[in-house]
């Protein structure tokens, strides 16, 4: 049994701090020098996926050993696999973005994402149905259709950001039917992430019989993280072996440019700090969602999707597009916040009902 007092509009803030730290946790990449894409990205995954999901388990789970000797082994084994399959998702995703910019490939891959790893979950436990009978499911449906609607519109808005900047379609590697093979597949396998979590249930279920409270869910990053890990890891160490750069990580390569080793090895500990700030975060929103658990997903894309465009405002990244760009990410950040509110008081008025 879960002892943790439901408190939804508690659990939105906190997955807002976690989507605040998703969508700025690629920022300090700009300032890496003399790295390659697949050191730089091996190492902050090795930081993200496996060495804080470690230490936040050893540091928050009670009795961490005894909890994972008798938790089921079922539950490891397919909290590990599913994670494997969101490593590749990711992996897809930024190849994606290479093809049709990041813009499109945020919009396809992460809407898709929102809505199946919302709803397929409860609709594969067979509790979709009863779930959206309970009072304030009306408003839950409509939050994730608009979310849905302002994610789109955030796509538009990048993707006319990117051609007003440069025009990308006409330049480098552009390739639509790629790109959008690629971002669906990205979208699909991102999705897989709250299987890899709701698999893991049993685990967190064991440690809080143990104490864990509300930090029950962080043992179970132990398993999906590490299986993001790992496939994260098979590519960059290809990536690596084809274009003999794996001595990047001790050694600067020969270039003009100023670097320095210590600062890219920083950076890259940040990037996976904040890219780990998301779950921890998530977490801890989502074991105070009460009725609407299964909305926790959604309002971390949304919000994420949200607070990467309003970051990118702030940074003045739209200040050369045209006005009717300007007008577009503005009606979608409007749509995004109104499907925050939207789902917030969906789950308050379940609470309300549970009360």
């Amino acid at each position: 049994m879960n002892p943790i007092s439901p408190n939804p509009l508690l659990g939105v803030l906190l997955h807002g701090i976690g989507a605040f730290f998703a969508a700025t946790c690629y920022t300090p990449q700009k300032r890496v020098k003399r790295w390659s894409w697949q050191t730089y990205w091996l190492t902050q995954a090795a930081f993200c996926w496996f060495l804080l999901p470690l230490l936040g388990a050893l540091v928050t789970i009670p009795d961490l050993l005894a909890v994972l000797r008798e938790a089921p082994r079922s539950a490891m084994r397919d909290s590990f696999l599913l994670g494997a399959a969101y490593g590749i998702g990711g992996t897809a995703f930024g190849i994606s973005i290479r093809y049709i910019g990041f813009s499109l490939t945020y919009a396809i891959a992460v809407g898709l994402s929102s809505v199946l790893g919302t709803l397929i979950p409860p609709l594969v436990k067979g509790t979709l149905g009863a779930t959206l009978h309970k009072t304030g499911a009306d408003w839950i449906v409509a939050g994730i259709v608009v979310g849905t609607v302002g994610i789109a519109l955030a796509g538009a808005a990048g993707r006319m950001k990117e051609r007003d900047l440069s025009d990308q379609s006409a330049a480098g590697e552009f390739s639509l039917p790629k790109g959008l093979l690629l971002s669906l597949l990205a979208g699909v396998l991102s999705a897989v992430y709250g299987f890899a979590l709701e698999a893991g249930e049993p685990i967190a279920d064991v440690a809080t019989a143990h104490g864990a409270g509300i930090w029950r869910g962080n043992v179970v990053y132990i398993f999906s993280n590490t299986g993001a890990f790992l496939t994260t890891t098979a590519y960059c160490l290809w990536l690596h072996a084809r274009h003999k750069t794996l001595g990047e990580l001790v050694e600067l390569p020969a270039g003009l440019e100023r670097a320095s080793l210590p600062l890219n090895w920083a950076l890259a500990v940040v990037t996976g700090l904040f890219w780990y700030g998301q779950f921890f975060f998530y977490n801890l929103g989502h074991v105070r969602m009460g009725a609407y658990k299964l909305t926790s997903w959604a309002i971390h894309m949304i919000m994420l999707v949200l607070f990467s465009n309003v970051v990118g405002v702030i940074l003045r990244e739209w200040r050369a597009c045209r006005r009717a760009t300007h007008r577009t990410v503005a009606l979608a950040l409007l749509v995004l916040v109104s499907a925050v509110l939207l789902l917030t008081y969906g789950n308050y008025l379940g609470d309300l009902a549970a009360k």
